[in-house]
């Protein structure tokens, strides 16, 4: 089993679409707390990036791995790499970066995207599943991508521009060596990442490969809305012993 591997979790607090997302409670348990609580199952080399003194107060009120960042970076990915910086990552250490929004993450998917990591020549790697609803093609919160037939991405889209390919949901959770994410915080915003909003997209437009862990067993989206909000306590209730 592949161990060398660390897991960071970015957490802004200025979402636009859920105020304080890190903080909204989902049965109990705010949504920061749950995604590193579920990252610990998997490694205890997990650690919260944030760049909210709110945020961080309530963190360590559970864990001292929380590192404060820079409130200007425009992604996640940058505040992932001040994270890495501050801990002095090394080169050859393959960064998990599970987003701050993602409390069901299976421990059974990260070890697979690590082992499909090293098992694959990629730069980046991140995950896939089945579209199960139909509604999920039409709606521009689930971010859709397409493979080819080794697993590697060709294209992500909002919003599909045919019903006539096999388009996959995207899993908010990417991995790369800290080598490379050096180079990913130093390109400039695309086009295609801005019009879109999708910052893989940047990767893609210049030219790093992004293998796609495909994952059949169905998990909750994360959590966006309050409507996903109420998915999640839906499903925790749904799933209880």
């Amino acid at each position: 089993m592949f161990t060398n591997f660390t897991i960071l979790i970015p957490s802004r607090i200025g979402s636009t679409r859920l105020k304080n997302k890190p903080l909204v409670d989902i049965n109990g348990m705010t949504l920061v707390e749950r995604v590193f609580k579920n990252a610990l199952t998997i490694t205890d080399k997990s650690f919260i990036a944030t760049d909210s003194k709110k945020v961080l107060k309530h963190v360590k009120t559970f864990t001292q791995n929380v590192i404060m960042t820079s409130d200007i970076h425009i992604s996640g990915t940058d505040r992932v790499f001040e994270a890495a910086e501050t801990l002095k990552l090394d080169d050859d250490t393959l960064i998990i970066n599970l987003q701050g929004d993602e409390p069901f993450m299976p421990k059974k998917l990260v070890n697979q995207l690590v082992s499909d990591f090293y098992n694959n020549k990629c730069d980046v790697i991140s995950a896939c599943h089945p579209i199960d609803n139909i509604n999920d093609l039409e709606n521009s919160n689930c971010v859709k991508v397409l493979c080819d037939e080794k697993n590697y991405a060709i294209n992500f889209y909002r919003k599909i521009p045919n019903n006539n390919a096999d388009y996959l949901r995207h899993i908010g959770i990417y991995g790369y060596k800290m080598k490379t994410l050096k180079k990913l915080v130093n390109l400039e915003p695309t086009n295609n990442e801005l019009v879109n909003r999708l910052e893989q997209l940047r990767f893609m437009d210049n030219n790093y490969s992004i293998y796609m862990t495909k994952y059949l067993s169905k998990i909750p989206s994360g959590i966006d809305t309050q409507e996903d909000v109420d998915s999640a306590l839906n499903y925790l209730l749904s799933n209880e012993d």
